[in-house]
């Protein structure tokens, strides 16, 4: 029994953690940056400390993120629609259905955004983050 309230402990805490991290502004229609849905939760036995987290990432036409970065790896597939995405020291790409892209833990994601003003994006997210890491953070002003 402990161990399924401890599950849904962490699920309640990570999901608030991925909304909260990403939800910052406010589109003249009223919805929120990007909706982030938990998918697992998962402890890494051979990565003492580490965790693997999966959530898909959801952008309305021409929704964006805040400039943000992550404190562990993360591995980014587009599932339908088109993003553009862009790490800094790097130039901006547009990345369609079955294509993905790797971010360095620590590395500052500058741009992050539905290329389509007409048609939703949808990612899946595979994120490696220590156990008390939130998985994404505001770039330092």
């Amino acid at each position: 029994m402990k161990s399924l309230r401890s599950f849904r402990y962490t699920r309640i805490v990570l999901a608030a953690s991925l909304l909260l991290c990403g939800a910052g502004s406010v589109h003249a229609d009223g919805a929120t940056e990007e909706v982030v849905q938990p998918v697992m939760r998962q402890a890494i036995p051979e990565a003492p400390g580490k965790l693997v987290l999966m959530a898909t990432v959801s952008y309305l036409p021409g929704q964006s993120s805040a400039p943000h970065m992550h404190p562990g790896s993360i591995f980014a597939y587009v599932l339908e629609g088109h993003v553009v995405s862009q790490l800094d020291g790097a130039p901006a790409r547009t990345y369609g259905p079955g294509e993905s892209w790797y971010e360095a833990p620590g590395a500052h994601h500058l741009v992050s955004r539905n290329a389509s003003p007409t048609q939703p994006a949808k990612l899946l997210v595979f994120a490696v983050v220590a156990e008390h890491d939130p998985v994404k953070l505001p770039l330092p002003k």
